[in-house]
């Protein structure tokens, strides 16, 4: 039986994690944890830089086994990074890693919060951060989050002093937590925010350390530990049947889009933390001591302690309910301080434990997911008391202010359905992602409304508020509006209520490669979100290029529906780039923004809206050979940027490759880091060698050091050893090392203007060892260091040539760079040269 509750409670999170937008439904244990959290008046923030660097152990043991109140600060969303479970890049790959954040959250028991700062890619100083962060702006977010949230303890992933030896957004995000520390407290610093909010001083920073900064195990055990505590976060909860390590395991595992899905653990942990300002807990087992988390903090917590507390240490685990009237009491109290601090975060807990001690359901879905601003929309209300308590419903409303209605009497276990008309206004917003609205520089996005800073998503446009007695008690209690549904093969689901544009128009391909002078047909999808939506499409293009019929007209009968429109396109005669928007004209306005839906069964369906437009390229490029086999590995659109120039690509299952089967093709590319997370690859990689002996070309493109399966015995023909070079300035100078190359001259000819205009990196991952065999092409440095000259590696084998690349084609191709596109066609026809020279030497 105590297995089944456990694992009960387990399948209980997880359905949590995939029904993320469903109301909480507690369990006397969940009660009664509530009510200890309650019960704390203390708060910790741990900041890093990125999703994924929190340590979730760490910000479990601090919720769920000291129980203080706790966020985690992710100075980015991640949209730097890559994703291994879809096609989202960039600003779409920070939404999905926004959602994983706060999925993680809903399970380890914290908070969430960002700044304005972007993941622009891997930097190497935090001097390089900093500058293209801006500094001073994000300095400035971080103390607002500090001031408005107001934590006792602040504590840092990284550590601030040591620049230069790790990821410089890492250490940039320590450097401004230490410096924020200080000036939280200062008036004098960011004066403009205390117009609406206050200063505030935490008591104590401290560096969530570990023998990993220390160099080796050994060097921390002979470490000075005067300034560290240690903590063990393995503890085990009795009440929940999951120890620490466990929920830190599942929360951890949210980051799917990461590859983070892993077991869970068990069993004793230590954690160590160094005190870096503030005072030195005497205490060393206790991070808080010495700070006053009882309710004696706040003005008039004295009398509510007294009756939590004893609720508390009296808790009836079989009929919750009894203690509604004490937590009335104390929730009337509660109104009366004048801390709106703790007030309105304790006033909010302690109507959640008044909505569950009672069972009461109160719910506001919309009857369709998404409206258009000007519609009318029904919302159906269900009400529900599980409890013997005198609750009556006195009205519903979407604003704050209580209008009286007719007073629904809740008796016990009877529900009350019924439905209310939202109009939404003509001027309403569209559901968005609030930090995409604006368009962002390289290092930070535009905010322009200061209240929203630090905010995980866009808070909810509309809501009802149910005004209740409770046993004679006035209370009121908030509902966003969702939208609830079922699937055959998944169930109930909820899903934010969103309003979007009336219809919206994009372009699948972001970028369209015009490899000569001829005209290409380019379909515009337009989507309607209403019924009978009709309007035109105007297609605008810049000077040079040419478009058969600027505007078309479209009729959709069907909300949802969709139809494509085509535009035919001419390009200039030379070289040129450009862009391409339509846009939705429709009962007199303009929608110039597309609609993307991101959705994934462990996080909330996401609309965003962005500008629609299509960077168009007329590139004047030469290949040879044509038949492209493609083994995709962590996911690219490097296929389809091949295609742009007239390669017929074929991706290719792993599990059929044999010898037969790869002799069709000019040559065969593997996907980033295939080897990384193709596993049956190392069944295949001698079929793939034996390819390349007999004449073929085989391209591979960046994997991880070390992280394949140890049965590889190389990934190459020859020595070759990958390392954590890289090169993050993507402007850096790039010298030509091998200049009579074929890859260099042969069917293009490179020149050093072919690595203008790249994006975000030179490379990656690049071997900085290898056997004589290969020759490198390429030299490239970031300032301060020695040039690195394994970007671009080829080796003669057999009758056909291997290519190792760490140049971060998978970036540059779908961003339509022109040179990436010559120099990747070029490898590709490499050993072609030489049969274009037979051929003429017959004819």
């Amino acid at each position: 039986m105590r297995l089944f509750f456990r694992l009960f409670l387990v399948t209980f999170l997880v359905t949590n994690i995939c029904i993320s937008q469903a109301p909480k439904k507690s369990s006397s244990s969940d009660i009664y944890l509530s009510l200890q959290k309650l019960n704390f008046l203390g708060k910790a923030l741990y900041i890093a830089a990125h999703p994924d660097d929190e340590n979730t152990r760490m910000i479990s043991y601090l919720s769920n086994n000291i129980k203080a109140e706790t966020a985690y600060l992710s100075l980015t969303r991640g949209d730097g990074g890559q994703n291994l479970i879809g096609p989202e890049l960039s600003e779409l790959l920070g939404v999905l890693r926004t959602q994983e954040l706060l999925a993680a959250r809903r399970i380890d028991g914290g908070k969430q919060f960002f700044t304005r700062a972007k993941d622009f890619g891997f930097s190497k100083h935090p001097n390089e951060t900093l500058k293209i962060w801006d500094k001073d702006l994000v300095l400035s977010d971080v103390i607002w989050i500090i001031r408005n949230y107001k934590p006792d303890v602040i504590i840092n992933r990284f550590d601030h002093r040591s620049p230069g030896s790790t990821h410089g957004h890492h250490t940039s995000s320590a450097m401004l937590s230490v410096e924020a520390f200080d000036l939280a407290g200062n008036a004098n610093s960011y004066p403009e925010q205390l117009k609406t909010t206050t200063t505030w001083q935490p008591k104590r920073l401290f560096f969530n350390t570990s023998w990993w900064f220390y160099g080796s195990q050994e060097n921390f055990d002979n470490a000075d530990k005067t300034n560290l505590l240690s903590v063990d976060t393995g503890v085990y909860y009795p009440n929940l049947g999951l120890s620490n390590n466990e929920i830190a395991s599942l929360a951890s595992s949210q980051h799917l889009c990461q590859g983070f899905g892993r077991l869970t653990s068990r069993g004793s942990e230590t954690e160590y933390i160094e005190l870096l300002k503030g005072d030195l807990p005497k205490n060393k087992d206790d991070i808080f001591e010495g700070i006053n988390t009882t309710w004696s903090r706040i003005n008039g917590g004295k009398a509510i302690g007294d009756i939590l507390y004893k609720i508390e240490n009296n808790f009836n685990f079989i009929n919750p309910a009894t203690h509604l009237p004490e937590l009335l009491k104390a929730y009337d109290l509660l109104q009366k301080s004048n801390d709106e601090d703790w007030k309105s975060l304790k006033s909010q807990e302690l109507l959640h434990i008044i909505e569950a001690v009672t069972g009461l359901y109160l719910e506001a879905s919309a009857a369709d997911e998404t409206a258009i601003p000007g519609a009318n929309i029904k919302v159906n209300i269900e009400a529900l008391n599980r409890s013997d308590a005198s609750i009556s419903l006195q009205s519903v409303s979407y604003t704050p202010k209580a209008e009286k209605d007719s007073i629904i009497q809740l008796s016990n276990n009877k529900k009350f359905n019924f439905s209310l008309d939202l109009k939404i206004p003509n001027t309403a917003s569209y559901t968005s992602p609030y930090w995409l609205i604006e368009k962002s520089t390289l290092g930070t996005y535009t905010i322009n409304d200061q209240n929203l800073i630090g905010k995980p998503e866009t808070p909810s446009a509309y809501n009802v508020y149910f005004n209740l007695e409770i046993n004679g008690q006035l209370i009121q209690i908030k509902k966003p509006v969702i939208y609830r549904y079922s699937k055959p093969d998944k169930g109930e689901l909820y899903q934010p209520f969103e309003v979007l544009p009336q219809a919206t128009a994009s372009i699948k391909d972001k970028v369209l490669i015009f490899s000569n002078g001829n005209s290409k047909q380019i379909p515009v999808t337009v989507k309607a979100n209403k019924d009978n939506a009709k309007g035109e499409v105007q297609l605008c293009f810049s000077k040079g290029w040419k478009v058969d019929v600027e505007i078309k007209s479209f009729e959709i009968s069907k909300k949802g529906d969709e139809q494509t429109l085509l535009f035919t396109l001419t390009p200039p005669a030379i070289e040129e780039e450009s862009f391409i928007s339509p846009i939705v004209k429709i009962d007199g306005q303009e929608i110039s923004k597309e609609l993307t839906t991101i959705t994934y069964d462990h996080i909330p369906k996401q609309s965003v809206l962005m500008p629609s437009e299509t960077k168009v390229v007329r590139l004047n490029i030469k290949k040879a050979g044509q038949y492209i086999g493609y083994i995709v590995g962590a996911g690219d659109n490097v296929p389809e940027s091949l295609e742009q120039i007239g390669y017929t690509v074929h991706k290719i299952d792993p599990l059929s490759i044999t010898p037969n089967e790869l002799q069709k093709y000019d040559a065969i590319v593997m996907g980033i880091r295939a080897y990384n997370v193709v596993s049956e690859l190392k069944f295949k990689q001698k079929n793939l060698l034996d390819y390349v002996k007999n004449g073929g070309t085989l391209i591979v493109q960046y994997n991880t050091a070390g992280r394949w399966d140890k049965q590889f015995e190389t990934i190459a023909p020859y020595p070759l050893t990958l390392s954590n070079d890289r090169v993050t300035d993507e402007n850096a100078e790039v010298s030509f090392l091998a200049k009579n190359h074929s890859v260099l001259n042969y069917p293009n000819k490179i020149s050093s203007k072919d690595f203008d205009g790249w994006i975000q990196e030179r490379g990656l991952y690049f071997p900085n060892d290898w056997s004589k065999e290969f020759t490198p092409i390429l030299g490239m440095n970031d300032e301060g260091e020695s040039s690195k000259t394994g970007s671009l590696l080829v080796a003669s084998y057999g009758k056909g040539n291997y290519i190792y690349t760490g140049l971060s084609f998978f970036r540059e191709l779908p961003a339509g760079v022109t040179g990436a596109y010559k120099l990747f066609a070029n490898m590709l026809s490499i050993g072609k040269d030489k049969i274009d020279i037979d051929k003429k030497l017959k004819n």
